[in-house]
Formats: structure tokens, sequence, C-alpha cells
């Protein structure tokens, strides 16, 4: 690549990021939730992620070409759940969450350790999500999100339904586990004297009408991709365990 064309990208970014303007924060805000919430959604989501770290070295220590990957996957996930579409009456917003590739790929655990680094980007550039709601979101893009689209792609697979069908089934999961989730912990943290389960109603029936589509996007992107590495890089499928030699020469 010619050096002026990298000149004129980096500008680019730069004067993206210089810009100022509103920022719909995207996740959940910042200071939205009680410092007990924050603090409790963090410690819950702290073993899931040191965990992950820890499958990252070893895994990079097993094959000197995954660490690349993972940062590929990073930039993935960054990229996907960097749409937000507003949801006033949930104080949040929607938007796609990219966990149900991660997760099919590298595994719910290190799919985890991806989100929390495009969560931690996202809130200290963009001003998407916030700090201190950092292992909140953690817990619900991340793990919520990562863990069903894992459970529902594993059982799929094992019942023989087809590589499309299971990876967008897990598209939509973990779409879906992610904003039941997030209304939990919002429901959790400003209810005040309000009912856990009338609050909870109200907050997951105002996103349905963005998320019931975006989860049957994610879910058709999500599967686009699988599809789109079966037929092009089989043999990365097997690298990551996805598939077995066997189903790749099929």
């Amino acid at each position: 690549m010619k050096k002026n064309t990298i000149f004129w990208m980096a500008a680019f970014v730069a004067g993206m990021v210089a810009i100022p303007g509103q920022a719909d924060a995207m996740h959940l805000s910042e200071g939205i939730l009680p410092f007990k919430w924050a603090a409790l959604w963090s410690a819950m989501a702290l073993p899931f992620v040191m965990y992950g770290l820890w499958q990252v070295k070893v895994r990079g220590g097993q094959d000197v070409s995954f660490k690349p990957l993972l940062g590929l996957m990073v930039a993935v996930v960054f990229i996907i759940s960097c749409m937000p579409v507003p949801v006033p009456l949930a104080g949040t917003c929607s938007h796609p969450v990219g966990t149900g590739i991660s997760a099919i790929l590298v595994g719910p655990f290190i799919s985890v350790v991806i989100t929390a680094a495009a969560l931690l980007i996202q809130a200290l550039f963009l001003a998407h999500g916030g700090l201190s709601t950092w292992g909140a979101d953690i817990m619900s893009m991340g793990v919520m999100g990562s863990f069903a689209a894992y459970g529902v792609f594993r059982a799929l697979r094992s019942m023989r339904v087809s590589l499309g069908v299971s990876a967008f089934m897990a598209g939509v999961a973990a779409d879906w586990a992610t904003y039941f989730m997030t209304s939990v912990e919002l429901a959790s943290g400003i209810r005040g004297e309000e009912a856990f389960v009338p609050l909870l109603i109200k907050i997951a029936v105002a996103f349905v009408p963005t998320q019931l589509p975006l989860g049957l996007l994610e879910g058709a992107m999500t599967a686009g991709m699988v599809v789109l590495l079966y037929r092009k890089r089989p043999d990365l499928l097997v690298k990551m365990r996805v598939l077995s030699a066997k189903e790749a020469a099929v």
C-alpha cells in the first residue's frame, strides 16, 4: 500500500474521532447503574474474562497464527456491535452483537475476552457504553451472548442440523440472550421501589421492535460468514475445531 494512501486513511480516522458530536451511548450508558450493581456485574464477569485469557495463552502457545486471528475477531465484533439503534424507553440502544460468530469460531470463553476488548475500545474512544458499566456489558454481550450462541450451535450440530441453520440460530440466540440479560441488568439497577418482574417486562418489550428484526438479521449475518468460510476455507473451520476433517471433506 502506498504511503500517501496510509496517510489519508489515518487522517480520515483521526478526523472522525476528533469531530465532536452527540454520544448516543449504546450498551449500558455510563452511570446508569448504581455502584453496587455495577460492582456486582463486574465481579461476576471477572472469572469468565480470566479463564478466557488463560485459554488465549494456551492456544496462542500452540499456534502462532491464533493471536492474529484473535485480533481479527475483536475487529469483527467491534464493527458489528458499533451500529446503535436508539431505544428511548429503555435508556440504552439496540445493536447487533457479533458474539455469535466469535463463539462459534473460538469458543465462548475466548469470545468473552474478545467482547471485553471491543467494549473497552468503544467505551474509551467512541462513548459507546461506559467504564462503570463495562462489567455489566461484558456479562450481557460477552457471557450471555457467547454461551447462548455456542450452546445452540453445538446442540443443533449434535442433532445433525446443517451448518448454515445452526449458525443462523446461534446468531439469533446471541442477540436475543444479550438483550434479555441487558433487560435484567437495567431492571435490577434502576427499579427503586418498583417491582422487579413488571419493570423487566416493560424493558424487554421496549427492545422488541428493534431487537426482533436485528436478531434475525444477525442470524443471517452469522450464517453467511460461517457458510462462506466453509466454502472458501474449510481448513480454517477444522483448525478452529468447528468441523471435523471428515465433515469439511464432504
